[in-house]
C-alpha cells in the first residue's frame, strides 16, 4: 500500500509546486504594473504641483525689475480684471483670456459637432464598405497630424480665405489673421477625434434595434436619426469631450493664424484674438527664467487646468444626466448630486407651489 500512497503523493506535490509558481509569478506581474501605474501618477502629479508652485510665485515674491531698479509683485484681482496681457511689468491680466478661450472653442463646436456626427453616420450607415473604409483611413490620418501641420494650412490658405470674405463685406483684416481662422482650424483639429469616437459608438449598436425599427415601417433615415445615433450618443458625447479636451490646449496651430492680440476679450470674429493657450507660447523664448515675464506664465497655466478640470466636470456629468434618462435610471452625475443638495426637491415643490398660487392670485 505505501508505494501506491507514494505515487499518489508525488502528483499532488507538483500541482502544489506550480500552484506556488503562479502566484509568485502573479505578485511580480501586479507589483510590475503596480509601479507603472505609479510611475504615470507620479509624472502627473509633479506636473501639476510643478506649475502650482511656479505659477502662485507672482503673487507673493518681489520680483526685480528687469528693465529697472524697481520691484513689484503680481496683484492678484487685477490678474483677473485687466484687459490687457502686458499692461506694465508687474501689470499683467489673463481673465479676458478665459473668455477668448471658452468663445473661440464653443464657436468651433458649432461647427465640429454636426460634421464629426455626420461624417460618422456617412461611414457607418451609408457609404459602401469599400468607400468607407477609404473614408475612415482619412479621419485616421487628419488625426495623426501634428498641429503645426495644421497651423501651416491655416496661415496659407484659411487665412487667406477669411481675409478675401472679410475685404468682400469691407472689413480690414490683418492679413486674414482672426478669431474665426483659429475656429476653423479648431474645428479641422477636433473633427477626426470627434469623428473616430462617434464611429466606434455607432458601430456598437445593437443591430436587433436598427432591425425593429426598420420592421416597424420606420425609414432607413429615421432609424438612423432616432435609433442610431440615439443609442450611440454616450460614446459621441465621449467624443466631443476629448474634442473639447484638444481644443483647449491647443497652442502651437493656434498662434499661427489667430493674430495674437494684447488686450481684449474679442468677440468680433474677423478681429484678432489670443487665447491662454497662445499668449502662453507667445515670448517664451525671450522670457528670462525667474523673471516675472516668464512665471506669469505658468499663472495662465493655472487658469488653464482649471478651465478645461472644470469644462470636463460639467461634460462628463451632463453625459451621465443623458445616458442615465435615456435608460430611465436615476440621475446620480455629479452636478446633479450638487443640485439636489443645495435645492432639495422639498424646497422646489414649495416654490412651485408659492408661485402658482401667486399666480392664481393674479
Amino acid at each position: 500500500m505505501e508505494p501506491e500512497q507514494n505515487a499518489n503523493t508525488v502528483p499532488n506535490v507538483d500541482l502544489t509546486r506550480q500552484a506556488e509558481t503562479k502566484k509568485k509569478v502573479d505578485l511580480v506581474v501586479k507589483g510590475i504594473f503596480f509601479f507603472l501605474a505609479l510611475l504615470c501618477a507620479s509624472v502627473i502629479i509633479f506636473v501639476v504641483v510643478f506649475v502650482l508652485v511656479k505659477g502662485i510665485q507672482p503673487f507673493i515674491t518681489e520680483y526685480h525689475s528687469a528693465i529697472g531698479d524697481g520691484k513689484g509683485t503680481q496683484d492678484f484681482g487685477k490678474f483677473f480684471t485687466n484687459t490687457t496681457w502686458n499692461g506694465g511689468e508687474f501689470n499683467h491680466g489673463a481673465g479676458y483670456l478665459i473668455l477668448n478661450t471658452l468663445y473661440i472653442t464653443l464657436f468651433s463646436l458649432i461647427i465640429s459637432i454636426p460634421v464629426s456626427i455626420l461624417t460618422a453616420l456617412l461611414i457607418t450607415r451609408i457609404a459602401p464598405k469599400p468607400v468607407a473604409s477609404v473614408f475612415q483611413t482619412g479621419i485616421e490620418l487628419l488625426a495623426s497630424i501634428p498641429s503645426v501641420i495644421f497651423g501651416l494650412f491655416g496661415m496659407g490658405i484659411i487665412t487667406s480665405i477669411v481675409n478675401a470674405f472679410a475685404n468682400a463685406v469691407g472689413y480690414q483684416t490683418a492679413g486674414g489673421s482672426s478669431m474665426l481662422s483659429g475656429v476653423l482650424v479648431l474645428a479641422m483639429m477636433s473633427i477626426p477625434t470627434m469623428t473616430s469616437m462617434s464611429i466606434t459608438a455607432m458601430k456598437s449598436v445593437n443591430p436587433s434595434l436598427i432591425n425593429a425599427s426598420l420592421a416597424l415601417g420606420a425609414s432607413k433615415s429615421q432609424t438612423d436619426f432616432k435609433i442610431v445615433i440615439k443609442d450611440a450618443q454616450s460614446g459621441i458625447f465621449a467624443g466631443i469631450i476629448l474634442g473639447i479636451g484638444r481644443a483647449l490646449g491647443e497652442a502651437t496651430a493656434m498662434q499661427m493664424v489667430i493674430g495674437n492680440a494684447t488686450g481684449g476679450p474679442t468677440w468680433n470674429p474677423l478681429d484678432t484674438s489670443a487665447t491662454l493657450t497662445t499668449q502662453m507660447l507667445m515670448g517664451i523664448g525671450e522670457a528670462t527664467p525667474g523673471t516675472m515675464g516668464y512665471d506669469i506664465r505658468f499663472s495662465a497655466g493655472i487658469l488653464l487646468m482649471i478651465v478645461i478640470l472644470l469644462v470636463d466636470v460639467v461634460l462628463n456629468s451632463a453625459k451621465d444626466s443623458i445616458y442615465a434618462k435615456s435608460v430611465g435610471q436615476p440621475n446620480n452625475a455629479l452636478m446633479a448630486r450638487l443640485y439636489r443638495r443645495f435645492f432639495p426637491e422639498g424646497i422646489i415643490k414649495s416654490l412651485k407651489r408659492k408661485e402658482a398660487i401667486e399666480n392664481g392670485r393674479q
